[in-house]
């Protein structure tokens, strides 16, 4: 009979430690998905792009050798199911796009900024976690269930939705050696479109970024699909001890959020708890911080207008309700369920960055309107 309290205490603690090394890497390599797209947008410069692919290609393929071993099985995720919601997918992750872009960050660049002292990262932090929480359970679960994601949008589909079961009926290939010969040549390609490069070099934080996101994405994977697995003693079903969809999970930022209100709000009901993911989400703010601290970096920053909050709380609001709808963020979608070979997820990840791009493409034609 497996101990369910230790390897819940385990997974949440282990959540935790990968959730400060995350904040503490990221502050430190300044890590940002979304400054990422903005700097091939607007400057052209892809070395954060690149650390962002890398990290993609690390995830895919630590992760798709976990399941080739027989150490996690990726058909217990949210990512790979055969309800392929393709409309939420967009549209979530077309209002995450330009929510991140008007908060100035997505949600783990926001949980670093909290960490680094930044008060308007507080305010972002507090609204995109109620949006994300309505969205769950509230008023905005309406139109996720009953339009984006109703039976009449939805595809029903013969198998999983990872590319390895879609495409093993054509290509008549065991499903396990087509997983990991496609995990090869995915994550080698990405990796190597990173890293042949010279420039990519010229800043060495960027080659850190994407080797430790994607590793933690990897570990995070393990913890919650090997140590957490067990037999549920009451329903004799296998799950995962520790997280909140009892599903695999690893590196996500907005549902998380989400169910850390929900825990301050009902902190003496007993059946609300510390989870794996709320337990990344106070990692990655005290990650941010110790490096903050240890640098003497950490610094008040605070809103120069009100139209400037409002265009951030706007933004929160759009990330969190398209990061639940999508059922992800650039991390959450963009690393974690990407490293799953998820269509849905690339789909989403694909929205995010086109909802980002068209939103800094409309603010640059503004300036210059204003500007002229």
């Amino acid at each position: 009979m497996p101990d369910v309290g230790s390897i819940t205490s385990t997974v949440v603690w282990a959540g935790f430690g990968l959730g400060v090394i995350f904040g503490f890497f990221a502050n430190k390599t300044n890590f940002c998905t979304m400054g990422a797209i903005s700097d091939v947008v607007n400057m052209g410069d892809w070395g954060r792009m690149r650390a962002w692919l890398m990290a993609i290609g690390i995830a895919i393929l630590g992760t798709n050798i976990l399941a080739y071993t027989g150490a996690i099985n990726l058909t217990k995720t949210i990512y790979t199911g055969q309800n392929f919601t393709w409309l939420a997918y967009i549209v979530g992750g077309l209002c995450f796009g330009v929510g991140m872009t008007l908060a100035s960050g997505c949600g783990n660049k926001t949980l670093v900024r909290v960490g680094g002292g930044n008060l308007k990262a507080v305010v972002v932090f507090m609204y995109m976690g109620y949006a994300a929480f309505v969205t769950l359970k509230g008023i905005f679960a309406v139109f996720r269930v009953n339009v984006l994601q109703a039976p009449a949008v939805t595809m029903q589909l013969p198998t999983h939705q990872t590319l390895p079961h879609l495409l093993q009926g054509s290509i008549g290939m065991e499903l396990a050696t087509l997983q990991i010969a496609l995990a090869v040549i995915i994550s080698v390609a990405l990796i190597a479109f990173a890293v042949l490069n010279k420039s990519f070099w010229e800043n060495k934080d960027n080659f850190i970024a994407g080797l430790v996101i994607g590793g933690v994405v990897v570990a995070g994977w393990y913890i919650t699909g090997k140590i957490g697995w067990a037999e549920n003693p009451d329903t004799l079903e296998e799950m995962a001890f520790g997280t909140n969809s009892k599903l695999l999970e690893s590196m996500s930022f907005i549902a998380p959020t989400a169910y850390t209100l929900e825990l301050w709000s009902y902190w003496t009901d007993t059946s609300t708890v510390v989870t794996w993911g709320i337990a990344i989400v106070f990692g990655v703010g005290i990650g941010s911080f110790l490096y903050a601290v240890a640098t003497k970096s950490f610094r008040w920053e605070h809103f120069i207008s009100a139209q400037d909050m409002f265009r951030h709380i706007i933004g929160a609001v759009l990330m969190g309700f398209g990061g639940v709808t999508a059922m992800g963020c650039t991390i959450g979608q963009g690393i974690t369920g990407f490293s799953t070979l998820s269509l849905g997820s690339i789909l989403a990840t694909i929205s995010i960055v086109v909802g980002a791009t068209a939103t800094m493409k409309y603010e640059y034609m503004r300036m210059m309107r204003e500007a002229g």
